[in-house]
């Protein structure tokens, strides 16, 4: 009996590490597919269709939008970004899990379109601990840094939008509390229900 994936989404503010700690999941999780992203920038030398991003063109990207075939999308410098819709569903009925790691607003956008997905915000231990990794970076400037810190405050307000809050004091704890979240979800029983309903009706 196959049981059908489930699609987590890993959203937070800015500066608070979902890229990091989505890469150290990644290592050590195998069955979590990643979503690739449907987007209208110019491949870069080395990247490929299909694996690294879905490429088209701005003209194709919006009659996906008037479809309804994105969970989400955003327009950065130019160019769009989004979720395609057909590719999270036709992995979810493969019995794999799907991770998107994404922007508070474009999480609000799948939970808009995709409700049943399992929301996770990751957050900063602090503010303070949040200003220094922004500022650490070292890749923007002062008044950059306190506009992403008002943003974040914002951000933070949205958090009872979300399933679970994981705090990320540590990479490493915070993969451990996310996979927890992951098994935990596919032992829910409405979701073993499902399954032995099923199970019941072949009968």
């Amino acid at each position: 009996m196959k049981e059908k994936g489930i699609l987590f989404i890993l959203s937070g503010p800015s500066g608070v590490g979902k890229g990091t700690v989505r890469k150290r999941l990644f290592e050590t999780s195998t069955n979590l597919q990643y979503s690739i992203s449907v987007t209208t920038r110019e491949k870069r030398p080395g990247e490929v269709d299909g694996v690294d991003y879905f490429y088209k063109t701005r003209n194709e990207f919006e009659e996906l939008i008037r479809n309804g075939e994105l969970l989400e999308y955003a327009e950065y410098v130019n160019n769009y970004y989004g979720t395609p819709r057909k590719y999270v569903e036709e992995t979810l009925e493969k019995g794999l899990d799907v991770f998107l790691e994404i922007e508070v607003q474009g999480a609000m956008q799948v939970k808009e379109n995709f409700p049943e997905g399992v929301f996770i915000f990751l957050f900063p231990p602090s503010l303070e601990e949040l200003k220094n990794r922004i500022v650490n970076r070292g890749t923007e400037s002062e008044e950059l840094v306190i506009n992403r810190l008002k943003e974040a405050r914002k951000e933070i307000d949205m958090m009872d939008a979300y399933d679970y809050v994981v705090v990320n004091d540590s990479v490493d704890k915070a993969v451990e509390k996310i996979k927890a979240i992951i098994q935990a979800e596919h032992l829910k029983r409405e979701r073993i229900a499902k399954q032995y309903k099923r199970i019941l009706e072949d009968e």
